[in-house]
C-alpha cells in the first residue's frame, strides 16, 4: 500500500510538471482520429495517421521513446525521436505515464522485426492518469473489482472488452435479422401500474404528480400484445426488464431481454425462429454453429424437444391435474425445501425451473407440454387439456428462451386471472389487457429471449456478470 501511495504521489508531481510547462494535463479536443485498426489494416509505408489512445507500455533509449498506444479497437507502437518532435516535446514525455491518454501525428513505418509502428512527428496531452493500472504480469485478477471497476477491467483485459464486442454484436445480428423479417422494433413503458406479463417479484416505486405506486416492468409482454390489437402485426423490443429477486452468477436484478410478437403466427413459428435467429447469431458472432461452453459441445445444428409433463411426472409424481398444494406435498417429499403448506405460483416457477434444468443437455433443448398452471397468457392445447402451447429452450443447462402461442380469449383469460389470484394474493387482473382482448387480438406466438444468458453462451461465460457491463453489487 506503501508503495502504492508513493506511485499515486509521483503521478501527481508529474501532473504539476505539465502544469508548469503551460501543458493542459486534461486536454482539448482532438479531431480527425483514425482507429488503430484501420490504420493497421490500410497500412502504406510513409503514411501519415493520427490516432488517440491510452499509453500502455514505454521503454526508453538515451534520445529516442518507444510507447505501446491502444485504443478501442487494437494496439500499435509509437516511436519518438528527439530531433523529431523537438527537446522541449522530448522532455515532457518525462512527465507522462502509463494510462495516460495521448494524441499522436505521424508517420507509418515497419520495424527491422516487421511491426507495425508510427514515427510520432507531434503529440498531445488528452487526459493524465492519476491512478496507476493492475501491474502488467498481474492484471485485474480480483473478480469483485472487475465488477465493480469495469472501467479498469476494460483497460486491462482484452479478453473482456472481445466479450461486450460480441454482445454488441449480437444485439445488432438479432435487430437486423427481425428487421429483415418485415418486423418493427418499438418502445414500452418501464413503469407499470400492474406487474404482469411473466412471473417475478417487482420493484415498486411512487409518483408524486399522480401520487401513485408503480413497478418497474418484469417484462413489456402486455403493451406489445396491446399492439397487435392495434394492428401492429410484427413487433419487437429489446428491452430491459427488473426483478426483485436473488443475484447469482444467472441472475441480475436489471437485465436485457427480446420480445417477439408475430400475429397469425403460434408456438412452431416460433419455434422455427428461434432456431433460426440463434443459429445465424452464433455464426456471425463465432463463425461456427459448433463450440463449447464451459468445456462442453455445444452443437446448434442438433435441436430436440423433451416433454415438462413427464419430466414432472417422472421426478415428482406430479400429474397435470393436480392442485398446487399437491405438488408441495410432493416435492417436500422429495427433500425440497418449501416453508409452511402454499406456495405461489412464483415460487413454484423458480423451484421447478432449478430442478428441471440439469435435465437439458448440453445442445438446444425445447421443453414442451408446459401446464396450463403456470402459464396464465398460454393457448390451451386442444388435444392435452390442462397443457398449453408453450416451449421453454435451454442450451448448456440454461434456460435462453420462452415462448407460446398467445391466449387472445378474453373470457379464459379473465378466467385465469381469477384463478391466479385465488391462489396468489399478489395477483392483479390487467383489466385494460382484457378490455383490449374483447376489441379482438388475433392469433399470434410471442417470444422471450434472455440476451444476458445467450451472450454467455456465445462468450463462454460462466457468470451472468461477466457479459453486464455494470453489473448489480453490495455495497463496498
Amino acid at each position: 500500500m506503501e508503495q502504492r501511495n508513493e506511485i499515486i504521489e509521483q503521478r501527481y508531481k508529474n501532473l504539476k510538471k505539465l502544469e508548469e510547462k503551460g501543458v493542459n494535463p486534461f486536454g482539448e479536443s482532438f479531431s480527425g482520429v483514425q482507429s488503430i485498426k484501420s490504420v493497421k489494416e490500410d497500412y502504406s509505408e510513409g503514411r501519415r495517421s493520427r490516432m488517440a489512445g491510452r499509453i500502455m507500455a514505454r521503454r526508453e533509449h538515451g534520445k529516442s521513446v518507444f510507447m505501446d498506444l491502444k485504443d478501442f479497437t487494437g494496439r500499435i507502437q509509437l516511436y519518438m525521436r528527439k530531433d523529431i518532435i523537438g527537446e522541449e516535446a522530448f522532455g515532457i514525455l518525462k512527465s507522462l505515464d502509463i494510462g495516460d491518454i495521448i494524441g499522436v501525428d505521424g508517420e507509418l513505418f515497419k520495424t527491422r522485426t516487421g511491426e507495425d509502428t508510427v514515427q510520432v512527428k507531434e503529440y498531445f496531452v488528452l487526459s493524465k492518469s492519476l491512478l496507476p493500472l493492475p501491474e502488467k504480469w498481474h492484471g485485474l485478477k480480483d473478480v469483485e473489482i472487475r465488477y465493480r471497476r469495469r472501467y479498469v477491467d476494460l483497460i486491462v483485459n482484452d479478453s473482456a472488452r472481445e466479450k461486450f464486442k460480441a454482445r454488441i454484436e449480437l444485439i445488432k445480428h438479432l435487430r437486423e435479422e427481425l428487421n429483415k423479417r418485415g418486423f418493427f422494433e418499438v418502445e414500452t413503458p418501464m413503469m407499470h401500474p400492474i406487474p404482469g406479463g411473466a412471473a417475478g417479484k417487482p420493484f415498486r416505486t411512487h409518483h408524486e404528480a399522480l401520487d401513485m405506486d408503480l413497478y418497474l416492468r418484469i417484462a413489456p409482454e402486455i403493451y406489445l400484445k396491446k399492439l397487435l390489437v392495434g394492428g401492429f402485426e410484427k413487433v419487437f423490443e429489446i428491452n430491459r426488464s427488473f426483478r426483485n429477486e436473488g443475484i447469482s452468477t444467472r441472475h441480475n436484478p436489471e437485465f436485457t431481454m427480446m420480445e417477439v410478437y408475430e400475429a397469425y403466427s403460434d408456438c412452431e413459428g416460433m419455434m422455427r425462429l428461434t432456431e433460426d435467429i440463434i443459429r445465424s447469431a452464433s455464426k456471425t458472432i463465432l463463425g461456427t454453429e459448433k463450440f463449447t461452453y464451459q468445456g462442453r459441445d455445444v452443437d446448434l445444428t442438433v435441436w430436440k424437444r423433451v416433454s415438462f409433463a413427464e419430466l414432472m411426472e417422472k421426478n415428482f409424481g406430479i400429474k397435470i391435474d393436480e392442485p398446487l398444494n399437491g405438488w408441495v406435498k410432493k416435492l417436500k417429499r422429495k427433500g425440497i425445501e418449501i416453508e409452511g403448506d402454499s406456495v405461489s405460483r412464483t415460487q413454484i416457477i423458480n423451484i421447478v425451473g432449478e430442478l428441471v434444468e440439469p435435465e437439458a443437455e448440453t445442445n438446444p433443448v425445447f421443453v414442451v407440454d408446459m401446464f396450463k398452471e403456470l402459464s396464465p397468457l398460454a393457448k390451451e392445447r386442444k388435444d392435452a387439456p390442462g397443457l398449453v402451447e408453450r416451449f421453454e429452450l435451454y442450451i448448456g443447462g440454461m434456460e435462453i428462451a420462452n415462448a407460446y402461442s398467445e391466449l387472445n380469449d378474453p373470457i379464459d383469460q379473465r378466467r385465469r386471472f381469477e384463478e391466479q389470484a385465488k391462489a396468489d394474493p399478489d395477483v392483479m387482473a390487467d383489466e385494460d389487457f382484457i378490455r383490449a382482448l374483447e376489441y379482438g387480438m388475433p392469433p399470434a406466438g410471442g417470444l422471450g429471449i434472455g440476451i444476458d444468458r445467450l451472450a454467455m453462451i456465445l462468450t463462454d461465460s460462466a457468470s451472468i456478470r461477466d457479459v453486464i457491463l455494470f453489473p448489480q453489487m453490495r455495497p463496498e
